[in-house]
């Protein structure tokens, strides 16, 4: 398989999920093409040879490889290949839907995006019909697309989700199902090797499958460099705080990344009553462990549902005297009524900032002043990149060396900022107040591509 020119590798959406699968087809268009530069350049500097009559030879060599005659394209120049498959999907009035894949996947390399989490309207029938759905229609029309692309011929079928669906059902505290791994198990059941999603509420539901691969991605070095354009790291009191027992390891992440202390906030629950909204949660009883009074605290968690938890975990810590509430999710839900309790809470200063990614799909939050987004197109684009060609993906699973550089970088930037400002006396720059990444110069994006 060559490695410039991945003719097999094929992109393909559920309804839903067109928005974060545009964004990493363009983030792997951009990863092939500074392959492909860099890999002519160097090769045309071996062999004492032009970059043109490599780029020929490669292109040569990528034409006898593909099963097709030629492959489209001017021969002296790069030729991007075309990741997205094309799809027509039809709703029907009793609630059925179809996928009919308009493009020949036969033999490809297939990933499938779906985000069941995306509640905005959703068009089918080429636009015509716009539908709200629910997770359990997402997943339906995900089994829908899944046996499609089966009945076409794939090869290889993987699974992109970065929302795992049913994610919360994974452990028995009576008679209830395990839903989560059930789950897993109808989609290896379908034929599916291996899904990727974005921070899994439990590494458990992994132990559950058979053949399945599950790849779990962390977004925190996008979350990391939000934070950095939030507050700066170099001269915050800063405190890194996990907000219940589960996301302890999660933040000690962060405080061992950060160099900051942790703390905790211990919850009791009454489990005889079910959350339904924000102002409505099971929390009977909250302590905390560590010092926050007087400081900037950072926490983080995989996921925002209704809310009510961490709303009344911030309230509870502003009373406790912390300067500044920040929280990071790596999957911003806000379901139900969130958006407007976090608005409300927000305006009595309960908490600072709320740092997301784009795995789920919004509008609305997008306008709000207190959120900040990350985006993790660019880490889905880089593992789908590296499993397409059967690569190691041992640095992007664990990132703790890139977190670790990606700080001392900035914290090497602000001291270099600071030093000119004291030097020149000048008013520019984060010694006047300006925050940190706000300027002209954006931050450099998470992952270092083809490093």
């Amino acid at each position: 398989m060559s490695y410039s020119d991945p003719t097999k590798l094929g992109i393909l959406t559920c309804p839903g999920a067109e928005s974060f699968a545009n964004q990493v087809v363009r983030r792997l268009a951009g990863i092939y093409k500074r392959r492909f530069e860099r890999k002519s350049a160097v090769l045309a500097s071996r062999y004492h040879i032009s970059q043109e009559l490599v780029t020929r030879k490669i292109n040569f060599d990528n034409d006898i490889q593909s099963g097709l005659l030629y492959l489209p394209g001017n021969v002296n120049q790069y030729r991007p290949p075309r990741f997205k498959i094309n799809a027509r999907h039809t709703a029907f009035p009793n609630g059925e839907v179809k996928t009919e894949i308009l493009d020949s996947v036969r033999g490809k390399d297939l990933y499938i995006f779906q985000d069941v989490e995306n509640h905005q309207p959703i068009p089918f029938n080429d636009g015509a019909v716009h539908r709200y759905l629910s997770v359990n229609d997402h997943l339906f029309s995900l089994f829908v697309t899944i046996d499609a692309a089966l009945q076409a011929g794939a090869e290889r079928i993987n699974l992109v989700l970065p929302t795992y669906p049913y994610g919360r059902q994974h452990k028995k505290k009576g008679r209830e199902g395990l839903t989560a791994s059930r789950v897993g198990q109808m989609f290896e059941h379908l034929g599916v090797s291996r899904i990727i999603t974005l921070d899994i509420h439990s590494r458990e539901i992994e132990n559950t499958f058979d053949k399945l691969r599950l790849e779990n991605l962390h977004a925190s070095l996008q979350i990391i460099e939000k934070l950095i354009g939030v507050v700066d790291i170099s001269k915050e009191d800063l405190v890194v705080l996990s907000p219940d027992t589960g996301a302890v390891d999660r933040n000690k992440f962060y405080a061992n990344a950060l160099q900051r202390p942790l703390a905790m906030l211990y919850k009791e629950r009454d489990y005889s009553k079910v959350t339904k909204n924000a102002s409505d949660t099971n929390i009977s009883e909250m302590r905390l462990l560590g010092e926050v009074r007087g400081k900037t605290v950072f926490m983080a968690d995989d996921m925002i549902g209704t809310g009510g938890t961490l709303i009344k975990g911030m309230k509870n810590l502003k009373e406790m005297g912390a300067e500044r509430v920040i929280c990071a999710v790596s999957l911003p839900l806000f379901t139900g009524s969130a958006i407007e309790e976090f608005d409300a809470a927000y305006k009595q200063g309960y908490f600072h900032r709320i740092i997301g990614t784009n795995a789920v799909h919004h509008r609305e939050l997008l306008q709000k002043e207190w959120y900040v987004q990350a985006d993790c197109t660019g880490l889905f684009a880089q593992i789908i990149s590296l499993l397409h060609h059967n690569r190691s993906l041992s640095s992007m699973l664990d990132n703790r060396e890139l977190v670790a550089k990606r700080i001392k970088k900035q914290l090497d930037r602000m001291a270099g900022i600071a030093a000119v400002h004291a030097k020149s006396g000048g008013g520019h720059g984060a010694a006047s107040g300006q925050r940190p990444g706000s300027g002209d110069e954006p931050l450099p994006y998470g992952i270092a591509f083809d490093r």
